[in-house]
């Protein structure tokens, strides 16, 4: 009887134990769902903040304006424009908008200068400028520059621009006076480029003087001020042009077209001077007479003893 009893006692664990879970599963599932509950909704990794870099001075840059979509240049070319394109390369831009006084109207973005045999000389980098700028300097290397460079054996092919359009007070000085560069009607130019690849600097000592001198007459008679050296100590390797305004036409023109210094030849010995009918025993003109002819000074008086 007690074995009957044990056996469905038995029975009994073994039914019990099979429909109750694992004690395992007992412990992990309580922690599943609590950890189910806690983890985060998964979203995409927020974009990376990177600081920003300070600005630059805002004279350095110019901007368009509001109301030119995209700042797009006019559809309708000015008549300088239309003039400017039969002696040079160009690309029409919208009016430059700057701080202060900084901008200029009608400014194209000068590439090349067509000459009159269809040649190119190319502006490297390419000269933001007033259209009426670009179209003296265009005229200037077509009427001027290009003639005067045949004497080198090689058509001029390049200019060298050195600086064109930025908005800044003169000599790059904070707070001067703005320059005609804040207006784009100034360009600096550096050096010339012929075909056969040499280049000739126009401050240049080395250079042809009589070069350097025929285009310093011609910039002076096209353009209101030509700076080069020996003007301000800021323009000893450019020449700066521009078109500046000034009251009854006043033009400024100071370049100093400098060579290699010569070598200072030793003094030769001074040969005496000829008589001359016109000396008249003039005392000026005679020999100084010898040293020992000179008469010395008296002897200064004994001193007495009191």
């Amino acid at each position: 009887m007690k074995n009957v009893c044990a056996a469905r006692a038995a029975a009994i664990a073994v039914v019990i134990g099979a429909a109750a879970p694992a004690p395992a599963q007992l412990s992990l599932m309580p922690l599943a769902k609590h950890a189910k509950a806690q983890a985060p909704a998964h979203h995409a990794p927020p974009p990376l903040m990177l600081p920003h870099e300070l600005a630059p001075p805002q004279e350095a840059y110019a901007a368009f304006p509001e109301d030119t979509p995209s700042g797009t240049a006019p559809s309708t070319p000015s008549p300088c424009q239309t003039q400017l394109a039969k002696v040079a390369a160009f690309q029409a831009l919208p009016v430059l908008i700057g701080p202060g006084e900084c901008g200029a109207p009608d400014a194209v973005l000068l590439q090349a200068i067509l000459l009159p045999d269809h040649s190119k000389v190319v502006v490297a980098p390419p000269a933001t400028l007033r259209c009426s700028m670009a179209e003296q300097v265009a005229e200037w290397v077509r009427d001027d520059v290009a003639p005067l460079t045949l004497k080198f054996g090689s058509p001029v092919r390049g200019l060298d621009n050195f600086d064109s359009y930025e908005c800044r007070g003169r000599n790059r000085v904070r707070g001067a006076r703005l320059s005609e560069h804040g207006r784009a009607n100034a360009l600096d130019v550096r050096q010339f480029k012929l075909a056969d690849g040499r280049a000739f600097a126009l401050t240049d000592i080395n250079v042809d003087k009589n070069w350097r001198e025929a285009l310093k007459a011609s910039a002076c008679a096209r353009f209101s001020t030509v700076l080069g050296p020996g003007s301000d100590g800021s323009h000893e390797e450019h020449i700066h042009l521009d078109l500046a305004e000034r009251h009854n036409g006043y033009k400024i023109c100071e370049w100093d077209v400098r060579e290699p210094a010569q070598a200072q030849a030793a003094p030769a010995q001074q040969e005496p001077a000829a008589e001359s009918e016109d000396n008249d025993g003039d005392e000026a003109a005679a020999a100084p007479p010898p040293l020992e002819n000179v008469p010395l000074p008296r002897p200064r008086p004994r001193p007495r003893h009191l």
